[in-house]
């Protein structure tokens, strides 16, 4: 079992920074992929951006230029920095994490990120 605890979130302005934080503990294995969803009100959950083991990244169209997701794998721990935020990057975020040899999906309990004058 894999517990992904996250913190960072909040209040901020818009044109503003935040970083959000996610540190896995349990059985992880060395192929686990980890990343940050976000749903806002009445909108569908999409993947903000994510980053395998190895370094690859993805990201939605939505941040890109902005979101910079980074992580250190020593300490399990997933970064996203967020920058340029917008009225529209008001969501709850929730740190995620796939175990790719069980296709097993992990949550974190989500935190809240406002952008707002």
């Amino acid at each position: 079992q894999v517990q992904l605890v996250e913190s960072g979130g909040g209040l901020v302005q818009p044109g503003g920074s935040l970083r959000l934080s996610c540190t896995a503990s349990g059985s992880i294995r060395s192929i686990y992929t980890m990343g940050w969803y976000r749903q806002a009100p009445g909108k569908q959950r999409e993947l903000a951006a994510s980053m395998t083991s190895g370094g690859s990244t993805t990201y939605s169209d939505s941040v890109k230029g902005r979101f910079t997701i980074s992580r250190d794998n020593a300490k399990n721990t997933v970064y996203l920095q967020m920058n340029s935020l917008k009225p529209e990057d008001t969501a709850v975020y929730s740190c995620w994490g796939y175990d790719v040899i069980t296709r097993r999906h992990d949550w974190g309990q989500g935190t809240q990120v406002t952008v707002s004058s």
